[in-house]
């Protein structure tokens, strides 16, 4: 099996987990990025408000999401785009957890995603001081990116598993989490409040 995958990353209106507002999408095939994704979110009307310290972050602000797709409205293409796909973000936690807390807040069933995390690979593969995306990429031999673009920050974790796999001698995404180390994860759906 080659290195597919997609990576993924999001960026959120407040410190809530449901405020997505922003999605990058970086669908990798044999260790190339072969295609890129990305579109605003309006956040749910209960998470909406959008905090200056996230705006500082990504430049986002409500009045450029008013008239954008509710997560709900998004999810089907976003699934669609990762496929079968694992997906791979910088702190999956973070990605994951946006995933959930959305699907939560619009009553949206959660996509069963398998997937890994970058900072997890870049601990196993660089000596750095920290495992910041920006360093982490640099360490992979991506360029300066504009970090808290979700599309730039997708292609820079895209980068370290390129990167990563052909380092640790991986034919897969699997097979690298194998050889640091780590497992694959999985996002499972949760029974839905009604």
């Amino acid at each position: 099996m080659p290195v597919d995958f997609t990576a993924i990353d999001f960026e959120t209106a407040n410190s809530h987990p449901s405020s997505a507002c922003s999605v990058g999408l970086v669908r990798v095939r044999d260790g190339a990025v072969v295609e890129r994704a990305n579109w605003l979110i309006r956040p749910p009307a209960s998470h909406a408000e959008f905090q200056p310290f996230n705006v500082r972050i990504h430049g986002i602000t409500p009045a450029m999401v008013e008239n954008e797709r509710e997560w709900g409205e998004q999810l089907q293409e976003l699934g669609a785009f990762i496929g079968g796909d694992i997906a791979v973000a910088h702190n999956a936690g973070f990605d994951m957890g946006v995933i959930r807390g959305a699907c939560a807040e619009t009553v949206t069933p959660i996509p069963r995603l398998r997937y890994l995390c970058s900072v997890q690979v870049s601990r196993k593969t660089y000596e750095l001081p920290s495992h910041r995306l920006p360093l982490a990429a640099e360490a992979a031999g991506f360029g300066e990116f504009s970090h808290h673009d979700a599309l730039a920050d997708a292609e820079a974790c895209a980068a370290i598993v390129i990167d990563a796999s052909r380092r640790h001698g991986a034919s897969d995404v699997p097979a690298l989490a194998k050889l640091i180390g780590l497992r694959i994860q999985q996002l499972k759906a949760i029974p839905l409040k009604l």
